[in-house]
């Protein structure tokens, strides 16, 4: 599938109803998912034939997009109910048979789980840590590096990019920035005051088969 038809068929992909602050909920946009998926496949192959795990999928935009580039099976994770009776609708209404939505607590269920070791590659765009949320994005690469027997996706503000660096050579795991992009926000919360903002945006490449044993020991 080519760019520009994945995009539009992720233009339809509908998005949370009455999102929550505290889970940080914003769906990722169409043109930031269709172009992080397609690089992903393009440049490394990573998501056909593969299962693929998405860690606090939302209404499902990366589950369905994972799908649409040839995913073997894809299950989204995510804590709340109604962000999962979206993705089930989009599911649905998009004729997806190869994605399923699980709720769960990321950071508390899944890194010791059943579902450990289980998937080739784990897609996220995870809570920024802004607000109540502080850390919140490394919590969720650490249990995608659990989950991963591949590799792992991740977007994450290109201001903490140094930081994620540090981490990644702590952990032991190769990483590298695979595309920087401009993450758009529109106005979804009370205190927003700009109708949209936009963001800086690094997608990173966890390299997990690589991963130094003895640093995560």
């Amino acid at each position: 599938m080519k760019l520009k038809k994945l995009e539009e068929y992720l233009q339809g992909v509908d998005g949370f109803e009455k999102p929550k602050l505290l889970l940080e909920q914003y769906i990722t946009p169409s043109h930031i998912a269709s172009n992080m998926l397609f690089t992903i496949q393009s440049k490394y192959g990573d998501l056909e034939g593969k299962t693929v795990a998405d860690l606090g999928c939302g209404c499902g935009m990366l589950s369905i997009g994972a799908f649409l580039l040839g995913s073997q099976y894809t299950v989204g994770f995510d804590i709340d109910r109604d962000a999962l009776n979206i993705l089930q609708r989009n599911i649905n209404e998009m004729e997806i048979p190869g994605v399923d939505g699980v709720q769960l607590d990321v950071i508390q269920d899944l890194k010791e789980s059943k579902w450990k070791g289980v998937f080739d590659t784990v897609l996220m765009n995870p809570p920024f840590g802004t607000k109540h949320n502080a850390g919140m994005d490394i919590k969720f690469l650490e249990t995608g590096i659990a989950l991963a027997t591949g590799t792992v996706y991740s977007l994450h503000k290109t201001s903490t990019r140094q930081f994620i660096k540090r981490k990644s050579e702590e952990w032991g795991v190769p990483a590298e920035i695979i595309a920087e992009l401009r993450y758009n926000i529109d106005a979804s919360y009370k205190f927003h005051k700009k109708a949209s903002v936009d963001i800086e945006v690094d997608c990173w490449r966890f390299n997990v088969v690589d991963k130094d044993m003895n640093a995560l020991t």
